[in-house]
């Protein structure tokens, strides 16, 4: 039996390279910032950037070549077609976060908000952990790899030394305790009722269905505290906007997208667990989504992805500052993502990976623009009103944030229109086959919020507009900006348009994954 299971950890070492890249460049990362502590710091960030940019792309790439597929360390991970695809959506949310920040010179206004050196050796941590997530299917395992993320998290959002960052990276820690408490002793149930950690196991959906449906929905919610956290769901939404607006603007853009993006995979395997069977070489495909999963999980999903995207919109409407806005609208996406979990069908779950996806070029480019254009002011706020007047001065920014808020509302001719279509196309087939209210009533509050976002997302577009300078811009207004972020924050639009026109781009490459 030792042999077998050495055997087994070797042979897993080849499925296991992009998470070991990571920790040696981690690592490597650590020792450089110690070795470049006296040299000059534009030369010390530039370097440690380009090993982070190094670090990632190799991680990204090797990730899609790598041949092994199937579990990995004794059961505890799972390689698949649907990890490897979040992974990439990871890796280019962290390599596009890295571009831009290597890529914005620090603003004259405030040059204490500049990202310190450590930032990017917890940054590689933090993809690591991300990395790992995307591959768990044993509760021991998802658990450790969560709380790595989280780690990374608090230190990434209280990173700056200011007090308004002190104050949102330590209501994220508290908040982020409590989830992982929550989450831990529902999974202590969980291990209770069936004898095992393994999500894949043969006898975790059967000890299951033998044990009453309601202690076994109150087990799997709490267990999902955890997830809903790190998707900014309802009801562990609290410490977002708080968080995104003490953190340093690519801190937050890569946390509105890279932790959605594993969480939301984890509860799918989760999910999907629950009624039968492990996963064969085709992944989630392999699980059997009906059954007691349909009874037990789908009604209290759709009621928290109903209130997640109220409580966004509703919140987002009342914002002034941009960065506050965009993460109130964080948890309405969250609570969109969720939908196509709802559906519990192979659609709904298609619909989630090509929501994920291009909810990638979205967030980034919004967060992006939104900071290139406060640059332009030359101001340390990222108030709305700021911007009025700016698209005559800023037309390219402007049209391309126009865009991309458009494509946030789910509008045409952008792909946030596509990513709703596919996810609610999803649940409506699932209501027709279960006939389930909740569903139906998800449905239609959930289209009807498109119009009640309409009305914060087209906001700043109406300030760039439609309104005119103020008298004392001539001696605020900032000059002209620096190429690199201009042109990489208006290339993430050119996707958010170009997947509108061409769908099945995306869509085959999820169907052939």
């Amino acid at each position: 039996m030792l042999t077998d299971q050495l055997t087994d950890i070797l042979r897993s070492l080849g499925g296991f390279g992009p998470e070991l890249w990571l920790s040696a460049a981690f690592c490597a990362l650590l020792l450089a910032e110690l070795g470049l502590l006296r040299t000059d710091r534009r030369q010390a960030r530039r370097f440690l950037a380009v090993m982070s940019i190094l670090a990632v792309g190799v991680a990204g790439i090797w990730a899609v070549v790598m041949p092994v597929r199937g579990f990995l360390f004794l059961r505890l991970l799972f390689v698949d077609d649907q990890a490897i695809y979040f992974q990439v959506v990871i890796a280019l949310s962290a390599l596009f976060v890295l571009l831009y920040e290597m890529a914005s010179p620090p603003r004259n206004a405030v040059p204490a908000r500049g990202l310190p050196l450590e930032w990017f050796p917890i940054l590689i941590a933090m993809t690591l952990g991300l990395f790992l997530m995307t591959l768990s299917v044993n509760l021991l395992s998802i658990y450790l790899s969560i709380e790595l993320v989280s780690i990374c998290s608090y230190l990434l959002t209280a990173l700056v030394a200011d007090r308004k960052a002190s104050e949102g990276g330590i209501k994220y820690l508290l908040f982020g305790a409590i989830s992982s408490a929550v989450m831990l002793y529902g999974m202590s149930l969980l291990y209770g009722m069936t004898g095992t950690l393994d999500l894949t196991a043969d006898g975790f959906g059967a000890e299951l269905a033998r044990q009453d449906t309601g202690v076994v929905a109150v087990a799997m919610l709490l267990t999902l505290a955890g997830l809903l956290f790190k998707l900014a769901g309802v009801p562990f939404h609290v410490w977002t906007p708080d968080a995104y607006e003490a953190a340093p603007v690519p801190v937050a853009a890569f946390f509105s997208v890279a932790p959605k993006a594993a969480a939301v995979l984890v509860l799918m395997r989760l999910v999907t667990a629950l009624p039968m069977g492990a996963p064969t070489a085709d992944g989630l495909d392999g699980f059997a989504p009906e059954g007691a999963t349909a009874t037990v999980l789908q009604v209290p999903l759709a009621v928290l992805a109903l209130a997640g995207i109220l409580i966004g919109n509703l919140s987002a409407l009342r914002q002034t500052d941009a960065k506050r806005m965009l993460a109130y609208s964080t948890i309405a996406h969250a609570g969109f993502l969720l939908v196509g979990v709802v559906a519990l069908n192979k659609a709904g779950f298609d619909a989630v990976l090509f929501y994920a996806g291009t909810y990638l070029f979205l967030s980034l480019a919004a967060f992006f623009l939104v900071d290139l254009l406060a640059r332009h002011t030359n101001s340390a706020s990222l108030a709305m009103s700021q911007f009025a007047g700016l698209g005559a001065r800023q037309p390219l920014l402007s049209v391309a944030l126009t865009i991309v808020m458009l494509g946030l509302t789910g509008l045409p001719p952008t792909v946030g229109f596509t990513a709703k279509v596919l996810a609610f196309s999803a649940l409506y087939d699932a209501y027709q086959h279960s006939g389930n209210p909740w569903l139906l009533t998800l449905f239609a509050i959930g289209l009807l919020n498109a119009l009640i976002s309409l009305v914060y997302y087209l906001k700043i577009p109406f300030l760039l507009f439609f309104r005119p300078l103020p008298e004392r811009s001539a001696s605020w207004v900032g000059g002209s900006l620096p190429k690199g972020p201009v042109w990489l924050a208006v290339g993430l639009v050119v996707p958010v348009v170009g997947l509108f026109l061409k769908p099945d781009w995306l869509l085959r490459l999820i169907a052939g994954w």
